[in-house]
């Protein structure tokens, strides 16, 4: 369609989408997709949970542990299996956290950066001791992913994702292979944010074997959306190869840290989450714990093994979330077809996860961002989904649909697509 219009169909355009602006502009809207969070009607599942504990409960776990005191470092059997499930991993391989997976992920680096990283040749020097640290960060990712990268001062070496994960091109490799501080990698592997993505069996066997010169390399596997289908029909379901399987094939059984957490399945920041490695990495990890924590909240553990005590049950839970928001997807889907194809514009379409990733003509993203936050639609930042939020194209947005009831989703696209018209015609 843009092609196609000369210099005054172009003018025409843009006078008829700001006419329609300042249409949106006069409803006075407050409408926010932000941030992938979920709707009311979603958490409002997880409200039997609150329940499960009534005054008469039993409080053990299956083992014995009296969930109202002290002690059980890296969580109740119970809860430990549930994020089994979710991590792909032996429940005896598994530490169980608070509300946050971000917070494990914080701890983890804070580890290796005070003490080092357990290797089979023994403890590595603490990375805060090198004068540099450097990082492999795909992109578009995660902004925490970064932010949390930026707090230690660590370098981040940003690459390409395709639809089959990170891209390790010739200057990626001989980066890995040759230079010793290059500690790791952020993996986001299933329903990739923001791009929903799923990595393929290739990308994940190159990752656990390929050559790297740090000993102490980590892939950290943030797998955030294991559970989070859109659709009953498994045929259009994503499932990632396990990096722990992977790692241990390949000779590396240490090279592994994944993370995942309830945040989206039940409460968010009241949930639990989990962190799973190899047995030899967990004790590591459990002897610096020691000094940190007497252990997570094992009611809440408790309370959200009864509620979800099996995979079965995970399972059910998670397909009613997916009847909630694969309608909101759709409708985003929708709208960015009817309005924007043929402007130059492209976006994914994914099976799971909370995002769809929005690529505009190069130094549109901002200009899109600000029109629609001054008409009433708050959105991602432009740039958050690169290092220091500083996307080189100025093209990517995230956009988040779970949060707003259906009618103002509707109507925020509607104020989207126009400000990426404008912004595309002013371009």
């Amino acid at each position: 369609m843009l092609d196609g219009m000369d210099a005054n169909a172009r003018n025409e355009e843009l006078m008829a989408q700001q006419e329609a602006y300042r249409a949106f502009q006069a409803q006075n809207l407050k409408l926010n997709m932000a941030r992938g969070k979920p709707a009311a009607a979603q958490t409002d599942l997880s409200r039997p949970l609150l329940d499960v504990l009534g005054h008469d409960a039993d409080l053990a776990a299956s083992d014995g542990t009296d969930c109202g005191n002290y002690g059980c470092l890296e969580g109740i059997p119970e809860a430990r299996a549930l994020m089994g499930t979710m991590l792909d991993a032996d429940p005896a391989d598994v530490i169980v956290g608070g509300g946050s997976s971000l917070n494990l992920m914080y701890d983890a680096l804070a580890r290796h950066w005070m003490f080092g990283a357990h290797t089979e040749s023994g403890t590595t020097a603490p990375w805060s001791t090198l004068d540099e640290v450097k990082w492999l960060c795909p992109v578009p990712g995660y902004d925490r992913h970064f932010t949390l990268l930026e707090a230690f001062g660590i370098t981040m070496v940003t690459m390409e994702q395709d639809e089959n994960g990170p891209v390790f091109d010739d200057r990626i490799r001989e980066l890995v292979a040759n230079d010793p501080t290059v500690k790791g990698i952020w993996c986001v592997p299933q329903y990739s944010n923001p791009t929903g993505i799923t990595y393929s069996d290739e990308v994940v066997a190159y990752l656990a074997s390929m050559t790297c010169a740090a000993e102490d390399f980590r892939i950290f596997w943030d797998n955030a959306y294991s559970v989070h289908h859109l659709y009953d029909d498994e045929g259009k379901r994503d499932h990632v190869a396990d990096i722990g399987r992977a790692c241990d094939k390949a000779g590396h059984p240490h090279r592994f840290v994944k993370f995942a957490s309830t945040s989206k399945v039940t409460f968010p920041g009241a949930g639990i989450s989990g962190l799973a490695s190899s047995p030899e990495n967990i004790d590591w990890i459990k002897a610096r714990m020691n000094a940190q924590t007497i252990g997570a909240d094992k009611l809440n553990q408790l309370r959200h093994a009864r509620f979800l005590p099996t995979p079965e049950a995970l399972d059910a839970h998670m397909r009613k979330h997916a009847r909630i928001i694969e309608p909101k997807f759709a409708c985003v889907l929708r709208i960015l077809r009817e309005e924007l194809d043929g402007w130059g514009c492209s976006w994914n379409e994914p099976n799971g996860g909370y995002f769809i990733c929005y690529t505009g003509p190069a130094g549109t993203a901002k200009r899109t961002v600000q029109l629609a936050k001054e008409g009433g639609v708050v959105l991602t930042q432009a740039g958050a989904t690169h290092p220091h939020g500083n996307d080189p194209d100025d093209a990517v947005i995230r956009i988040a649909p779970t949060l707003p009831p259906l009618d103002e989703l509707e109507q925020a696209m509607r104020v989207f697509a126009c400000c990426a018209k404008m912004a595309i015609l002013q371009r």
